[in-house]
């Protein structure tokens, strides 16, 4: 039974979209840099979904995060969801950055979903359906967060890019803008944050919306 994949599956937003849609019954492939990451999210959601995989690359490491993919649609089937959580989030100002360290955070934060895209949507296309949806921020930028404000932009842009590449052949490509800090507890509590996910893979053609805002 095909499901959903999620790159980038830490404990924050990544970890509760995997287990909002292992809640309506869809398998889940969890993807993490680490091994000791993806399992312990797949722990995580196993007790709510009919299967959790857990799987390992890094997402600016193309071979092993279209190796992964393969991976899951071999476990799984080819997905139903792909959603792409990956970032690298830190303070920057300006200038503070060298050339490398800002190459290294657009690999994370936009290439790396490029690259997700690249692998599964053509064959969503070719299916008709299926959902594309990236984790994006920065709804107005910011001075002292350069690299990532560059790199949530970059998503937004991406996001067009796929909708005007794919979307005529049914396949659904969004963002959820995430405008705060996550934390359990808060008006950005993870939980609330992954219903905008499941409500764009679940909503019908006509309905479609190519971007969420969760302000808190």
């Amino acid at each position: 039974m095909p499901g959903v994949v999620v790159i980038g599956a830490g404990p924050g937003i990544g970890q509760a979209v995997a287990r909002r849609f292992a809640r309506a019954g869809l398998p889940a492939a969890v993807i993490a840099r680490t091994r000791r990451t993806a399992t312990a999210v797949a722990d995580a959601v196993g007790d709510v979904g009919p299967r959790v995989v857990p799987l390992t690359a890094d997402s600016t490491d193309e071979t092993a995060l279209r190796a992964a993919l393969d991976a899951a649609a071999e476990e799984l089937g080819p997905p139903d969801a792909v959603v792409y959580n990956a970032a690298l989030i830190r303070p920057d100002r300006p200038g503070e950055l060298s050339v490398r360290a800002h190459l290294d955070a657009w690999a994370v934060n936009v290439v790396g979903a490029l690259t997700a895209a690249a692998h599964v949507a053509p064959a969503m296309a070719s299916r008709g359906n299926g959902s594309f949806i990236v984790t994006g921020g920065m709804p107005e930028p910011k001075p002292e967060y350069v690299s990532l404000s560059l790199g949530k932009a970059g998503v937004r842009a991406l996001v067009a890019l796929l909708d005007a590449q794919y979307g005529s052949s049914g396949v659904h490509v969004a963002t959820v803008t995430v405008a705060g800090p996550v934390a359990p507890g808060t008006a950005f509590d993870p939980r609330d944050i992954a219903e905008h996910y499941w409500r764009l893979h679940a909503q019908r053609r006509h309905e479609w919306e190519l971007e969420i805002v969760h302000g808190g």
